[in-house]
């Protein structure tokens, strides 16, 4: 791609390094901009800068926030007791979106996956392994995605509280949400209505894993 301005190269290549935007792509982009009011632009630029400064993580769930704690979990009307475990913040989206979900969230940061390099150590378990023990929680429900490394975290942080404190399990239920997805498959990527009946129908982890081997 050859430019006649070295500014509309060097944005050009700053909107490449997005993830899933091409050249081309972020060539239309660039071009979409400079054709806009110049406050607007800056208003655009202002919020991403904004975003990147001041965005936080919940000391609670690591979902994003603006606050110390998400308004999610700071919202007492909500099931506190009852912890939804996800991989990333896009599923947090995701599961609130169908609106059939009205607990609390941990968010993993991750899967285990070793041939990435992922352990467990490298992700938000022994956070929700504190949780559990600190608070007063009912019922534990994996939302991972449907896959050999979403069972591989489930297995494992199921046998972390199985295993407890000094021997002694966690007298909370645990469940994961039925197979309404996909083998293979991401929630983020999944209609409301199957999401949402995946969470209605979820069912005990023990028989998810006997099912899944």
């Amino acid at each position: 791609m050859i430019f006649s301005s070295s500014l509309l190269e060097n944005a050009v290549n700053e909107f490449a390094k997005l993830p899933g935007i091409g050249k081309k792509t972020a060539l239309r982009l660039v071009l979409h901009l400079i054709k806009q009011d110049v406050q607007d632009v800056m208003h655009f630029s202002n919020a991403i800068a904004t975003l990147r400064e001041e965005i936080k993580f919940c000391s609670r769930c690591h979902n994003i926030s603006d606050a110390v704690l998400c308004n999610i979990c700071s919202n007492t009307m909500r099931k506190q007791e009852m912890i939804c475990v996800v991989e990333n913040i896009r599923d947090v989206i995701a599961i609130e979106s169908t609106q059939q979900f009205n607990g609390v969230y941990h968010v993993l940061g991750g899967i285990i996956s070793p041939l990435d390099g992922i352990g467990p150590e490298q992700l938000q378990i022994d956070s929700l392994i504190s949780r559990i023990s600190k608070e007063n929680i009912s019922e534990i429900i994996f939302a991972l995605n449907p896959n050999i490394q979403g069972d591989t975290t489930i297995y494992y942080i199921g046998k972390k509280l199985s295993a407890g404190s000094g021997g002694k399990s966690f007298p909370v239920k645990i469940t994961t949400i039925a197979r309404g997805i996909a083998f293979g498959g991401e929630l983020e990527y999944a209609d409301e209505m199957t999401l949402a009946k995946s969470i209605s129908n979820r069912i005990p982890v023990e028989n998810y894993i006997t099912s899944s081997n």
